[in-house]
Order: structure tokens, then sequence, then C-alpha cells
């Protein structure tokens, strides 16, 4: 049986925390930075928590599941 390999582009995009929880940069950010207040790209600048269903298959994704 071959070695199980990690997805390098969900590998780039994602981090798993200690406890298990699956994080992603915030959308929103990439262009018309000027339309938005500066309390709303402090917020989308941090990072969210992925959630349900979709996790689990970035997790499998990583090779953690």
């Amino acid at each position: 049986m071959g070695k199980q390999k990690t997805r390098k582009s969900a590998a780039k995009r994602f981090k798993v925390t200690k406890s298990g929880k699956v994080l992603h940069r915030s959308h929103y950010l990439r262009h018309n930075r000027t339309k938005k207040g500066k309390k709303r790209i402090r917020s989308l600048k941090l990072m969210k928590e992925t959630k349900g269903e979709y996790a689990k298959k970035i997790l499998r994704m990583l090779g953690l599941k």
C-alpha cells in the first residue's frame, strides 16, 4: 500500500489548529478596497473557521482523517 499524500493546493490555503478546527482566509479582500471601511478590512484580514461538511472534506484532503 502506498503512502497517503497531502493535496498541496489545500495545504497552502487552509490551516488546522491544535483543537482540530479548520481555518481559511477571508474573501472580499482582493480588490475595491477603497470602498470598504477600515474596520471591515481589519476584520477581513483575520482567518475564519470553516464549518460543517466542507471542513471534513478539507481534513480529508490534508490527510488528517
